[in-house]
């Protein structure tokens, strides 16, 4: 895996990467998209964050203008694009990162059925998780699936991931409330558990 190597595109953003087998890992940060926002016209705004239209483009601005993170928190995001075709797939990254407590809650999803079960998701978060944890000095990642989500508790299993409880009424998706299962990964679980492919 080779980190800190610059992904071109067409815009003068310089962005960080990650390589790994089939993925390049293209890294957004707050300050990412401030340079995003305010330098890029809107197409091109709509390419780089793979925006399917117009409604997407002003919701993504709406979140921009109310503010990406705050005195104590902040996030670390990774677009997946495909090595080959540079298509971008889906993304994998950490929000609600309490920088002051050495936490943050890890996210990811693909785009479209298409790239699913296919090892994708477990190639980027392997070097996400050690991204987070070798360079955002993590302590603590945690996760919070719905129960019936069997793909997401399989891929935390994989991951070494402990099971912490159930917090009721926790989430909604798509109108409707669900529970979360709570779990977490501390830093000397995934020096042990981390696995090899």
């Amino acid at each position: 895996m080779a980190s800190g190597t610059f992904f071109h595109t067409p815009t003068p953003i310089p962005f960080e990467s990650i390589e790994t087998e089939r993925l390049i890992l293209r890294k957004l940060t707050p300050e990412l998209y401030h340079q995003i926002f305010d330098t890029l016209p809107d197409t091109d705004i709509m390419t780089v964050l793979d925006l399917a239209d117009a409604e997407a483009l002003e919701k993504e601005k709406l979140k921009y203008r109310k503010g990406l993170s705050t005195h104590n928190r902040s996030f670390v995001n990774f677009q997946l694009l495909d090595k080959a075709s540079h298509q971008i797939l889906g993304a994998c990254g950490f929000h609600t990162w309490y920088t002051e407590h050495a936490r943050a809650e890890i996210g990811y999803a693909l785009h479209s059925e298409e790239p699913k079960a296919k090892g994708l998701m477990s190639e980027a978060m392997k070097a996400v998780l050690h991204y987070g944890f070798e360079h955002m000095q993590l302590n603590r990642v945690e996760a919070f699936i719905g129960p019936a989500n069997i793909p997401s508790l399989k891929l935390v299993a994989k991951f070494g991931f402990t099971g912490e409880g159930r917090l009721r009424g926790h989430y909604c998706k798509k109108g409707i409330i669900e529970d979360s299962l709570v779990f977490g990964l501390l830093r000397e679980e995934y020096e042990t558990n981390t696995p090899d492919n």
